[in-house]
């Protein structure tokens, strides 16, 4: 490409038209009609960032001079610093570097000076500057970048886009600050309304992320020290490594009901015969998550249950809640539904129940063959109907007339304290005649593509401000709201750095 004319003119785009002059001159050159497509397009991609930077070098130029002449014509406001005190002189020429989608610019502008005091820069409100070098347009591709991939990926995304304008270090800096208002932004939300038959949804579930050893919990911490200091060279089987730290993931929806029968969920022994399809289950509607490694399960259950407040602030649609059993979850949602004076339907995950039985079922029967199929079918479809507590009784009068092993006991007697422990989370009979899910499909998915897509990659360990804010800005991105999210977070960037009470301060005037 010819080089182009730097000197300054009268026009204030000169650079950049010269710039494009130069392209347009090359492009129709010799030597562009013999490259290929893809040799075409690379350079295009150089040159076009190129030409775009220069767009706005220039169009940031024209307005430093255009601010200059103001203050040489003496017009303008007196300009007041935050802590009240005037600034009555002037000097031009203060610049900073911004760094921006299309690579550096200089940024130069007037400073309002006063003895002993700070100065104050009016332009940087009215472009609403950055605290940092790094442009919200960078910030952005910054955090698209690093929600989907890793770090170094993000990076080298990042950089092969804008040029090398950014660090890595940096770059994950830039990550936890964007995750700043979440939980603000989805307290401005309001979530699209429903009518009261259809059923309102909230799963929970919890997924472990490697961290590294400072950011494990305190418990976990001393579990992996103390493991540490007998040197084993390999763990025992079944032993936990104490590398993780458990994040908390929650799920509401809406869902229209969908009525079904045992057989609709379970095929009876030997197949389905064809004569009758089994119909669907319900889909999840407007589905919205939240999940977090720093905030307790209290919280994050809390936070599950104002959104489902949000959606049904009277209490008139029927509320389901889908755990997997864990006991501490179902006393956090007990206390949380008492709290709010709010009737629920707690339900176990089905999926979770049919392990067990046909763990069972293994020990009476091979696993693979047909009997085993049976015996499984047939209790889940016990259970279905809303006998658990008959199918516990009669699994533990089996187990005691078969004079099983005590290693295949266990597994029977294990089914059997799930059951008789959680019978009155399992109620599939109203459930399945209501047309409400009975597992937790909505909270695994989510479990899955929101840490072990992103945190769960080989080799990561993760330090908790980074992996917490990955993990809050995925959800905002699982839920579809990253873009109405930045202009939240750009406008409240805004207002951080230039507080509203002090809008007299950075005024300019037209």
């Amino acid at each position: 490409m010819k080089p182009y004319d730097t000197h300054a003119t009268a026009d204030p785009f000169a650079r950049s038209i010269s710039a494009f002059e130069a392209l347009t001159g090359t492009l129709s050159g010799g030597d562009a009609s013999q490259w290929n497509h893809a040799e075409l397009e690379e350079h295009l991609e150089a040159a076009g960032r190129e030409l775009l930077r220069l767009l706005m070098q220039d169009h940031l130029d024209l307005r430093a001079r255009r601010e200059e002449e103001r203050v040489r014509s003496g017009a303008g406001p007196v300009v007041v610093g935050p802590e009240g005190l005037v600034r009555p002189w002037r000097e031009t020429g203060h610049s900073r570097w911004l760094a921006s989608v299309f690579g550096l610019v200089r940024v130069t502008r007037v400073a309002h000076r006063g003895a002993g005091v700070g100065n104050v820069h009016p332009a940087d409100a009215v472009l609403s500057l950055p605290s940092g070098r790094h442009s919200m347009g960078l910030r952005r591709l910054a955090v698209t970048e690093a929600v989907r991939g890793s770090f170094d990926q993000a990076h080298d995304a990042v950089t092969r886009r804008c040029g090398n304008v950014l660090g890595k270090r940096r770059l994950e800096e830039l990550v936890v600050a964007a995750a700043v208002d979440v939980d603000a932004f989805y307290r401005t939300v309001i979530p699209i309304p429903c009518s009261r038959e259809m059923p309102l949804v909230v799963q929970v579930d919890g997924k472990g992320v490697v961290m590294r050893p400072d950011a494990l919990r305190e418990a976990t911490r001393r579990a992996a020290a103390k493991a540490t200091a007998g040197h084993r060279g390999r763990l025992a089987p079944g032993e936990k490594p104490n590398r993780k730290r458990m994040a908390t993931v929650a799920c509401v929806f809406d869902t229209r009901p969908a009525p079904r029968r045992p057989h609709d969920v379970i095929h009876p022994p030997g197949g389905r015969s064809g004569e009758r399809p089994a119909r669907p289950g319900p889909r999840a509607q407007n589905k919205w998550c939240t999940a977090s490694l720093v905030r307790p399960p209290k919280q994050v259950i809390a936070d599950a249950f104002d959104q489902a407040e949000a959606r049904d602030p009277q209490h008139l649609r029927p509320w389901l809640i889908l755990v997997d059993g864990a006991r501490h979850q179902l006393d956090l949602i007990a206390a949380e539904t008492v709290r709010r004076g709010v009737a629920v339907h707690v339900l176990l995950d089905f999926v979770h129940v049919a392990e067990y039985v046909w763990a069972a079922a293994h020990a009476f029967h091979k696993p693979g063959t047909t009997e085993a199929e049976a015996w499984a079918a047939d209790h889940l479809t016990a259970i279905l109907a809303g006998h658990a507590a008959r199918v516990a009784a009669e699994m533990t009068t089996q187990t005691e007339r078969a004079h099983l092993s005590a290693a295949r006991r266990e597994a029977v007697d294990a089914c059997h304290r799930y059951l008789t422990g959680h019978l009155d989370q399992l109620h599939y009979d109203t459930a399945l005649d209501n047309g409400w899910p009975i597992a937790t499909g909505a909270v695994e998915g989510a479990c899955r593509h929101l840490i072990a897509d992103r945190l769960d990659i080989t080799g990561a360990r993760w330090g908790l401000p980074g992996a917490e804010a990955v993990l809050r800005l995925r959800t905002v991105v699982s839920n579809g709201d990253l873009d109405p999210y930045w202009r939240y977070h750009a406008a409240r960037e805004h207002e951080r750095l230039y507080p509203a009470s002090d809008q007299r301060t950075y005024a300019l005037s037209a």
